[in-house]
């Protein structure tokens, strides 16, 4: 062989091994790209499962509380539909009565009353304070007429009460009706 040949061959050579050496860096070039593309999904997967693991914690929560709030105030409906009857018997225990019958009925109803409002105490439901001479809250209150202020009544204090109110634990059922000095 000749020296061009022999050069010739050697820069062949030298081509073939920096194509090898190109390829190889492609390869490894084309991998970490692929790499990095795999730990961005499995970091993007890993960000996803961590905030559907909240929603469902933040969902339980939710569902837990309405569930107590449900509970707690399961009787309010039965509550004011059951207020004017209790009114009523309240009405009827005023009336006067001259006969021992009126007396048994009197003493019936005084029976049906007691055993309805200690059937509400049960169930949470009182009733919202409210007597003469008490501070007025217009939160528990509801004033349907005021009177002015005297030494006997000063301002902002209960006159008179129309109708009693009642609260199932923190809520109010319904406010009392009152008469309120100013």
């Amino acid at each position: 062989m000749s020296e061009k040949e022999q050069e010739f061959n050697e820069e062949v050579a030298e081509l073939k091994e920096l194509e090898t050496a190109e390829t190889e860096n492609d390869e490894a070039v084309e991998e970490q790209s692929e790499l990095a593309k795999v730990t961005a999904e499995k970091e993007a997967l890993e960000d996803q499962y961590l905030r559907a693991q909240a929603e469902i914690a933040n969902m339980t929560k939710r569902n837990r509380l309405e569930r107590e709030t449900l509970q707690k105030y399961r009787s309010q409906d039965l509550a004011k539909k059951l207020l004017p009857s209790i009114d009523n018997l309240e009405r009827a225990l005023m009336t006067e009565v001259s006969d021992d019958q009126g007396a048994g009925l009197k003493k019936g109803v005084e029976m049906v009353l007691e055993s309805l409002l200690n059937g509400l105490k049960e169930e949470g439901i009182e009733e919202v304070p409210a007597e003469k001479g008490t501070p007025y809250d217009p939160n528990i209150h509801h004033g349907v007429q005021i009177v002015p202020a005297s030494e006997e009544t000063p301002a902002d204090t209960i006159v008179e009460v129309f109708q009693k109110g009642y609260k199932l634990h923190d809520r109010v059922l319904r406010p009392a009706m009152v008469i309120v000095a100013q």
